[in-house]
């Protein structure tokens, strides 16, 4: 269920200028008889001093956690935003295939206490935000952050999937115990994962209305074009997001239109492959804003601003060749802009006055800005 990449000769160049390799930690543990291994990326930044949060990152189906870092790669991210990340490794079910067990019949693997015996094991070496624990996946790693939202609601704030939904039949059997804030990232041309459901998957609308419901949010979205900044790609995007949920919760589907079962964004690019957005630099940027208890300003929002909004930040123009310009702010904010690589290549601060950066001379490439809590995905060209 996981369209393969072919990394080869692309892969080696990554690898020989990989900034990451004294953070990247192969860690294992017993869990159920199974020797279970996995993939723990810690940013240069973490010192220990503060709890940070935790986004675990599952592969899909027969793939591994190797690729799954590196196609659907959050790392860059992490070293601006300070959070661990961890990419568990699934287990062999009983078709040979590597797998997360979301009930579809061919396992019997806990995966769910393994994620929870996961959660334990690192809290004994690093300081995590246990009100700040995520999910996120690819494929079978979609439906089993779904899966873990419904059966380890205790221990999982927010979720994210890319071309993933839920196991067929589980609406009536979940268990989330508190709103849970969901972003779905789906291309109606998913051949694997099709858009309107399969023989073990429900369609994708009606996971997101099953949320919606579950929260509270409005019955009606705003939709939104995202604007089409790649025009080569043959998709466009659309925004749907419901609001106004229980403890400020929202849902936000991403709607690729032509997309195919590809992570939006990947570095190593494919037929349908949507490059209007990030999907990683999205899902961080969502399920951030949560904890367990919901959304981290919603008392302060309820307070402050009787219609509970907030002005959101955007860049523009994106791709940029000479400079870009920042919308939303309503003060004067400190930036970083980082490498692909994780190298900081530049600092400083933007203001409503003076509210544009200069970058004709950076080389072209993919670049991560961080700005008031945010991280925006910037293209150099």
């Amino acid at each position: 269920m996981y369209q393969k990449v072919l990394f080869s000769a692309i892969f080696a160049l990554f690898i020989s200028v990989n900034s990451f390799g004294q953070q990247t930690i192969n860690g294992s543990m017993m869990y159920g008889g199974i020797q279970r291994t996995y993939i723990l990326y810690v940013p240069a930044n973490y010192v220990g001093t503060e709890a940070v949060p935790l986004l675990f990152n599952f592969h899909g189906y027969t793939s591994n956690a190797s690729q799954q870092m590196w196609y659907g790669d959050f790392r860059p991210i992490a070293d601006t935003a300070g959070f661990i990340l961890v990419h568990p490794e699934g287990t062999v079910d009983n078709t040979g295939a590597t797998h997360f067990n979301v009930g579809w019949g061919t396992s019997s693997v806990n995966d769910i206490g393994f994620t929870s015996a996961l959660i334990d094991s690192l809290s004994v070496n690093y300081n995590l935000d246990q009100e700040r624990i995520y999910s996120t996946g690819m494929s079978n790693g979609g439906f089993m952050s779904f899966h873990l939202a419904c059966e380890l609601s205790d221990r999982i704030a927010a979720v994210g999937s890319v071309t993933g939904s839920m196991t067929l039949g589980s609406f009536p059997t979940c268990n989330a115990t508190h709103p849970t804030p969901v972003l779905q990232i789906h291309g109606t041309a998913d051949g694997t994962v099709t858009y309107t459901g399969t023989a073990f998957s429900e369609p994708v609308i009606s996971v997101v209305d099953f949320w919606a419901d579950f929260n509270n949010c409005g019955v009606s979205p705003t939709i939104e074009n995202v604007p089409n900044t790649s025009t080569t790609d043959g998709t466009t995007v659309e925004k749907f997001t419901y609001s106004n949920g229980d403890n400020c919760s929202e849902v936000i589907h991403y709607k690729i239109t032509n997309g195919s079962h590809t992570w939006a964004g990947a570095l190593f690019p494919s037929a349908g492959t949507n490059y209007d957005i990030s999907a990683s630099v999205e899902i961080w940027n969502f399920v951030s804003k949560y904890d367990i208890n919901g959304k981290i300003d919603c008392a302060t929002n309820s307070i402050d601003d009787e219609d509970g909004f907030q002005p959101e930040l955007s860049i523009y123009p994106n791709p940029a060749s000479s400079q870009f310009s920042i919308d939303g702010l309503n003060q004067e904010s400190s930036f970083e802009l980082v490498s692909v690589l994780g190298e900081r290549v530049l600092t400083g601060k933007v203001s409503l006055a003076s509210n544009m950066i200069a970058v004709s001379e950076l080389k072209k490439g993919v670049y991560f800005l961080k700005i008031e809590g945010s991280v925006f995905e910037l293209v150099v060209d």
